[in-house]
């Protein structure tokens, strides 16, 4: 059986975020419950897996793009580098529009017209920069140097424009369009609305901010790890033709750095050609080229690893955790479950996939001009157990498990005790607790008359 949860985040409810790039994971669950085989499983991990397949074609991408413009040795060493960036590992399964930006973009550049290429396609590797554009507006961010380059090199400019730019920029917008008029039911074009709350309005400081420099003193270094040395002896060796690779990242780095809102994925559609560098370095060492080779494949690993699958991973053990108390006794009194964590910790509903009544604490951004506005999430931590009391006045009303960090655990002790709940699951949640995420993920469970309300 299918669920028609109806849920959507903010963004979404607000035309933020268009409907062609959930469409294509949509389309994968309907297949699935066309073929009776909509289990839970399945729903968590047929995106991931799809999205790695995706992620796996564009690698093999760049390193048949570097086959044609040096040689198999120089493109094996660029494909090492990609294969194993700790960054590279974290993301490239995780169905994040910035994901399927970096997909396109390395595929896309397999047609870009470089010095060199035999696989040049223009009207290929607009196409894909389009529907990029689509799925995610700062797509285009990298490609404008890139883009811009074409058209100045260009013998037939008007041709291009006319007979390319135009042509696929109107179908691929007539499509986003059509697609979200279907969803939203009126015409709606979401790029404008998304570059007006990131960039001409700034709202994406609600969810905080960073020094104009944060890219260069520590997003950067840090996506790239133990590959910065490298990328920098690369950028000193590599011929003048890689060079508009190398001002796109500047390039791409400066325009986010004018953004107060700042995040790590937002600059992985570049990595890849940071790799670029790193292989050129790894194929000019010669003396000490077996030590770099461990220590880059040991260093990124040991991050790979523990990053995918240590560090933070309370928030998928504890949907299980509920996923599995709903299909295990599914004949039990009706449970119903109160995420008390900063919004969005957790998984939702696909994690679940059953009617089990479910909330969070929600933190959409003003977008009213409120002045001193606090979301649900802020104005509970400003005191949780007076919240918590306003809100559950009627023990009626009370849900039968509350879900919360290990740092809450004392200060709403109170209001657990009053209340009769009992904690009946630990999870594991990180080595790095900050803020008002915990070191572990805590379940508590309601008793009534006496016995815990299992399912």
């Amino acid at each position: 059986m299918v669920f028609n949860y109806g849920y959507l985040t903010w963004e979404w409810t607000e035309r933020l975020r268009g409907y062609t790039y959930p469409l294509i994971f949509a389309s994968i669950y309907k297949i699935l419950h066309l073929l009776g085989k909509d289990s839970v499983q399945l729903l968590i991990w047929i995106p991931r897996l799809a999205q790695a397949l995706l992620s796996a074609i564009a690698d093999i991408r760049l390193y048949s793009i570097m086959k044609q413009l040096e040689n198999q040795q120089m493109a094996k060493w660029v494909f090492f580098c990609q294969l194993c960036s700790w960054f590279t590992w974290y993301c490239c399964t995780r169905t994040l529009t910035n994901t399927m930006e970096t997909v396109l973009t390395i595929i896309a550049l397999f047609y870009y017209p470089l010095e060199g290429s035999k696989s040049m396609n223009s009207v290929k590797y607009l196409s894909l920069v389009a529907l990029a554009f689509i799925i995610r507006p700062t797509a285009i961010i990298p490609w404008i140097p890139l883009v811009f380059r074409h058209f100045w090199q260009e013998q037939k400019k008007l041709d291009l424009i006319l007979h390319q730019f135009l042509p696929i920029g109107f179908v691929n917008l007539s499509l986003s369009l059509i697609i979200d008029r279907i969803f939203f039911g009126q015409w709606t074009l979401v790029q404008y609305n998304f570059l007006k709350f990131n960039v001409l309005q700034n709202l994406g400081t609600f969810y905080g901010s960073h020094p104009w420099h944060w890219y260069f003193s520590q997003g950067f270094p840090a996506v790239l790890g133990t590959h910065l040395p490298f990328f920098i002896h690369g950028c000193f060796l590599a011929p003048r033709r890689y060079r508009i690779l190398l001002v796109t990242v500047l390039w791409t780095l400066l325009v986010y750095s004018m953004l107060s809102h700042k995040e790590f994925r937002f600059i992985y559609p570049v990595l890849p050609f940071c790799m670029v560098f790193c292989g050129y370095s790894l194929n000019h060492l010669k003396t000490w080229k077996k030590p770099a080779l461990s220590f880059l494949f040991l260093s990124n690993m040991f991050l790979a690893l523990y990053t995918g699958l240590v560090h933070q991973r309370g928030t998928l053990d504890v949907m299980t955790y509920i996923q599995e108390l709903c299909y295990n006794n599914p004949n039990k009194s009706p449970a119903s479950v109160f995420i008390m964590m900063p919004c969005h910790s957790t998984p939702y509903y696909s994690h679940v996939h059953y009617p089990l009544p479910m909330r969070f604490l929600q933190c959409p951004p003003d977008l009213t001009g409120k002045s001193q506005y606090l979301d649900e999430a802020d104005i509970f931590y400003l005191n949780p157990l007076n919240w918590l009391d306003k809100e559950f006045h009627n023990d009626s009303t009370l849900p039968t498990h509350l879900i919360i960090f290990s740092i809450l655990e004392e200060e709403i002790s109170a209001f657990l005790i009053s209340s009769n709940y009992e904690r009946t699951a630990v999870f594991f949640h990180t080595h790095l607790p900050e803020g008002q995420t915990g070191s572990h993920i805590y379940v508590y469970e309601r008793k009534l008359n006496g016995t815990l309300n299992r399912r």
